[in-house]
């Protein structure tokens, strides 16, 4: 298949989307005609630019309000499909996209739109060109592709064909079973899009909330399967309208577009076993059972502040690095390393955004298989020198410039902590009673939050838990949770549009997107939570008020009460599964930790959020205000 993306896809201006486009790997562009329009050059410039690039116009588009019109529009709008035909000479594109007529003086009637239809391929095959048909999930009189597939049918015209999008397909619900049925060669050209699930009318939903295939809910698999069947190889391209793609990166949403086809064509090849053309196969998604470590970058002042945070969790040092300033705190399954090396990434990192978690290794079945497919997806690798008999652990670019590493046992970079790492006399390392990193949560621009969604769906063996809307004193959060089957890695994804609330307050201290705590599992919190008070660790406080309401809400007995009184920590319950979580103070960067205790929950507590968020407002605005 021949892949390809709309220019509407895309911010910027026409050069800069041509550029992106380009840029991202595509061969095949779809003009749309606002895009041309506000260029400034003739067709004819833009089809030595698009050339000039390696790039095939495949598409000019749309033409609107075309079938059923009466007279005397129906003279004027075979002038002005003359007039478009003009154009697509010039600019070297031989596809007209034809959208079914919304007009309220448009007639219905198969016959009639088929006989128009009949007449437009005449005309453009004088001029050696085609034309598509695409039912408008919204159209007046045609809104279902069975519909333009018998105007197409009907039309009987060797440059008359149909356009099938996969939003309008997959928005109404349409059975796709009559997909399997239609001739390939008739098939001009396949539209993809994937939305999230919502309940509005058709047209708001497309122009604001399409997204790249994997980004949202729309069974864009099944309708693959039916193309699939079709034996249909020809054009395959992306057309999304989202405010967040508008208000994004060019290149970003470009790359992120050709990693979503990749994606999804090599999975229609695994389901199929056949093989596709210009359809690469990637090594298979990774299975992830864990994170390895989390690494901080400090410099010396800050370093001290956050070992003194970790010993008070009850984190012991259980290695200094042979070569580098280094070291390893460890409790349970919980790697932390606090890197205050003055050269390297690190470093560099630390001097951008000040004390910040500057990497992530997890765990993975294959890691140089990882990197190969994270290559293949157009992911950023990432290497350093290493010194001599140092492990080399392969890495990609991660969310705000930090790195991703993985780790692997056969390839042995799980011996990183004995090659690279002295050991450091401990005792038991018994800690707190902490065992192992439950999530990890990263705050992002909103415009970047399909991004990395797509970026972890499309490199890890993950599934994504819906969206959940958190109310923070100073706006919405969207907030969506991505993990494995097993629980083993669990990521939590947030973003705000609005610049008061703490997620973006922390982007705004960090310089960028990143990690904004992480949540540590144990198996007795109220335990965990009584060393924590010995070791002097400063907890949220929780407001009385949370108490009283959540004394109402459940059968908890009058001493469960008091012990969650005496300890703030929060409570949720999902039929019989219970969840306990408490909060650190928010330290240096606005980063904070979260301990948490699982009884069959499965859920992140998203209803005790805004409680949370409420207090961390509550206490930063004091200290504001005592100039702390």
């Amino acid at each position: 298949m021949r892949t390809a993306i709309a220019t509407v896809c895309l911010s910027g201006t026409f050069p800069e989307k041509i550029e992106a486009i380009a840029a991202a790997q595509f061969k095949g562009v779809e003009i749309f005609e606002n895009d041309l329009l506000s260029f400034n050059g003739t067709p004819a410039d833009a089809r030595r630019m698009i050339l000039g690039l390696g790039l095939e116009t495949i598409t000019f588009q749309p033409f609107r309000d075309f079938e059923g019109m009466p007279e005397p529009q129906r003279s004027k709008v075979f002038a002005r499909a003359e007039r478009k035909f003009d154009v697509m000479q010039e600019l070297g594109c031989d596809l007209l996209m034809v959208c079914s007529n919304v007009s309220p003086d448009s007639l219905g009637g198969i016959e009639r739109a088929a006989a128009d239809f009949h007449e437009l391929g005449e005309r453009a095959a004088k001029r050696g060109l085609r034309v598509a048909f695409e039912a408008l999930s919204w159209g007046r009189h045609i809104h279902d592709y069975r519909d333009s597939w018998e105007v197409v049918r009907r039309a009987n015209h060797p440059a008359i064909g149909l356009v099938l999008d996969s939003f309008h397909v997959l928005a109404r619900g349409t059975d796709l079973s009559a997909i399997r049925s239609i001739p390939s060669d008739k098939i001009f050209l396949v539209q993809m899009a994937d939305a999230p699930r919502l309940d509005m009318d058709y047209l708001s939903w497309s122009r604001h909330y399409r997204c790249f295939p994997g980004q949202g809910d729309l069974p864009i698999d099944d309708l693959m399967d039916a193309l699939h069947a079709t034996g249909f190889d020809g054009l395959l391209s992306l057309e999304i309208f989202n405010d967040r793609f508008r208000a994004g990166s060019t290149r970003s949403v470009a790359i992120d577009g050709q990693r979503s086809l990749i994606v999804m064509l090599d999975e229609l090849r695994r389901r199929s076993g056949a093989t596709l053309s210009d359809v690469e196969a990637l090594p298979p998604k990774a299975e992830c059972s864990g994170v390895e470590f989390v690494e901080f970058a400090v410099d010396e002042r800050s370093a001290a502040g956050l070992e003194h945070a970790l010993s008070g969790l009850g984190f012991e040092r259980a290695g200094l690095h042979r070569s580098k300033a280094v070291t390893r705190w460890r409790q349970g399954e919980i790697n932390i390393v606090v890197n205050a090396d003055k050269e390297g990434f690190a470093h560099s990192f630390n001097i951008t955004h000040g004390t910040a978690i500057c990497a992530l290794a997890l765990r993975v079945d294959d890691a140089p298989g990882t990197v190969d497919r994270a290559g293949m997806l157009l992911d950023q690798p990432f290497q350093q020198p290493v010194g001599p008999g140092e492990m080399n652990i392969p890495a990609v670019r991660g969310l705000g410039g930090s790195l991703l590493y993985f780790v692997d046992r056969k390839s042995g970079l799980d011996r990183l902590w004995e090659v690279d790492f002295e050991p450091v006399a401990a005792g038991d390392l018994a800690g707190c009673g902490l065992k192992s990193i439950d999530h990890i949560s990263q705050s992002m621009h909103y415009e970047e939050m399909l991004t990395w969604l797509l970026f972890y769906t499309s490199l890890l063996d993950v599934r994504k838990t819906p969206v959940q809307a958190v109310i923070d004193p100073g706006g919405v959060v969207q907030s969506q949770a991505i993990e494995t089957h097993d629980g083993a890695l669990r990521l939590i994804l947030n973003s705000s549009q609005s610049q008061r609330t703490l997620s973006s307050r922390f982007l705004n201290e960090l310089f960028g997107s990143g990690i904004q705590h992480i949540a540590l599992a144990t198996d007795d919190i109220f335990g965990a939570v009584e060393r924590f008070k010995e070791r002097g660790v400063d907890l949220l406080p929780i407001p009385e008020n949370y108490y009283d309401d959540l004394e109402v809400r459940t059968d908890l007995s009058a001493e469960d009460m008091e012990r969650l009184r005496a300890s703030n920590i929060l409570y949720d319950r999902e039929g019989g599964a219970e969840y306990f979580q408490v909060y650190t103070k928010t330290l240096e960067s606005g980063f904070f930790f979260e301990i948490v205790e699982r009884r069959s929950y499965q859920g992140y507590g998203a209803a005790n959020a805004p409680i949370r968020l409420a207090s961390q407002t509550r206490l930063a605005v004091e200290a504001a205000a005592s100039g702390i």
